[in-house]
C-alpha cells in the first residue's frame, strides 16, 4: 500500500517539473501533493520551482538573428567536445 502513495523526492522533483509543463497526470499530482505533506525539501523546491515560472513567464526574452547564430555555433562547438 505504501508504495502506490509515497513516492521517492527524486520523482517528486521530477513530477513537480512535469506539473510545471502541464505534463503530469491527476494520479502523479495527487501523489506528489501526498509526498509535499511531510516533506519540506520538496516543498522548497516545488515553491522555487513555481516562482520561476512566474518569473519566466513575465519576461520575455528575444534574441536578434545574429546572436541565436552564435549561441547555436557556440553550443555545437561545446557538443562535438563530448561525443
Amino acid at each position: 500500500m505504501k508504495g502506490k502513495f509515497f513516492i521517492p523526492c527524486d520523482e517528486a522533483n521530477h513530477v513537480c517539473d512535469k506539473t510545471q509543463y502541464k505534463e503530469a497526470t491527476l494520479w502523479e499530482k495527487i501523489k506528489l501533493n501526498i509526498h509535499l505533506i511531510y516533506c519540506f525539501a520538496c516543498r522548497k523546491y516545488t515553491k522555487k520551482n513555481s516562482k520561476l515560472t512566474k518569473l519566466v513567464a513575465k519576461k520575455s526574452v528575444t534574441m536578434d538573428t545574429a546572436a541565436k547564430a552564435s549561441l547555436k555555433s557556440a553550443f555545437e562547438k561545446e557538443l562535438a567536445k563530448h561525443q
